[in-house]
């Protein structure tokens, strides 16, 4: 009886750790989407602000759900997280520098209103949230794959092991899934001109991701079924993922913007699922030899450490979960440029006033980068 408690246990935390990096691709998804896309939409700098301040009061909360999967991970599956941190070293120091100098610009590019400061604070933005969708995509599909690992549970490849054909086709997905997400995103959350411009990147972001992605959920499906004794609901995952991806691109044809991004939360959630469930029982498949292979088995902890986590999880994943949702209640308003042209503003100042301009003044935006 304490091997089966052990091992729902086991199978309980998987599903908990998969849900949460659900969770903060589908919220820092759109937010990448809208870092990325910030120079090409803003033409001025009230665009830009508004911009910013669509995801100001969302971005960094958005990364606490990125926190909290690796502690869950460390916690749960420490020799997973041993070997996955020290294997993917350069890799993971590449995502962190990315979302370091993304963090570090959200917070400066308010602080001075020069045009040099602010370029290079918004391209910033743009580089970081770029390399960190790519390289969240090449990590993952590598972790899916597989990787080099021997009989002690060590990564034995290096860096360009990493950069094959499936892991780059990953990444590519991610960041046309994040572009696509994002355009949506500020179709609903701005007002003025952009809705209209960011439909228009949605229009050719949407197909192209759901092209891409659709070609890698193939891939997925006939790659690595052999090894997964789940191999049918793989494939049915995979359909319902490519179902709705081609859903959401033809949902941006019309004019429900939030249709469209309820649709495309669900086609990247979903895509996830497919691959988490083609993953499981294995955290780490090697490639070496499947007897080598990374399991919820042979890297988790005690059975009583995750039952104290999971008592933990019972009591703060529904407060987590009510707090989020209201900060996104709150902030629910439309942000358009005009809110910005001739205002000093923060988020705060918009949730009074239904997105309108509650004041006005001149001058550059002290202290009002973005903040959670």
């Amino acid at each position: 009886m304490h091997s089966v408690d052990y091992s729902f246990l086991q199978a309980l935390w998987f599903i908990l750790i998969c849900i949460l990096w659900i969770g903060y691709f589908v919220l820092e998804g759109f937010d990448f989407g809208v870092g990325m896309l910030l120079r090409h939409l803003g033409h001025n700098d009230a665009d830009r602000r508004a911009i910013i301040h669509a995801i100001g009061p969302m971005w960094d909360g958005n990364e606490v759900w990125l926190l909290t999967a690796g502690g869950a991970t460390f916690a749960a599956f420490p020799l997973w997280y041993a070997s996955m941190f020290s294997g993917f070293y350069i890799a993971l120091f590449l995502v962190l520098f990315a979302l370091i100098i993304r963090g570090v610009a959200f917070e400066f590019w308010g602080k001075d209103d020069r045009p040099r400061w602010r370029a290079t604070w918004e391209w910033a933005i743009v580089i970081g949230s770029f390399l960190a969708s790519l390289l969240f995509g090449v990590a993952w599909a590598n972790i899916v794959h597989g990787v080099p690992i021997n009989a002690q549970q060590n990564f034995t490849g290096n860096l360009f092991t990493l950069l094959n054909p499936y892991a780059l086709l990953g990444g590519v997905t991610l960041v046309l899934l994040f572009i696509s997400h994002g355009a949506i995103y500020l179709n609903m959350k701005t007002g003025g001109d952009l809705p209209e411009r960011a439909r228009g990147v949605a229009k050719w972001a949407s197909p192209a991701a759901a092209v891409v992605g659709i070609a890698f959920l193939v891939w997925t499906v006939i790659d690595m079924n052999d090894r997964t004794g789940a191999s049918v609901a793989v494939a049915i995952l995979g359909a319902i993922a490519a179902v709705l991806l081609a859903t959401a691109a033809v949902s941006e044809l019309g004019r429900r913007p939030g249709v469209a991004f309820g649709i495309s939360t669900a086609a990247i959630a979903m895509l996830f699922v497919t691959l988490f469930v083609d993953l499981f029982p294995n955290v780490m498949p090697s490639t070496t030899s499947s007897l080598y292979n990374l399991t919820i088995a042979n890297t988790s902890s005690s059975s009583k450490t995750l039952a104290i986590m999971a008592v933990v999880a019972v009591v703060m994943v529904p407060i987590v979960l009510a707090y989020t949702a209201w900060s996104y209640w709150v902030f629910r308003k439309r942000v358009s440029p005009e809110d910005f042209d001739r205002t000093t503003k923060n988020p705060l100042d918009l949730v009074g006033s239904g997105g309108k301009s509650a004041g006005t003044g001149a001058g550059p935006d002290p202290g009002s980068a973005p903040a959670g």
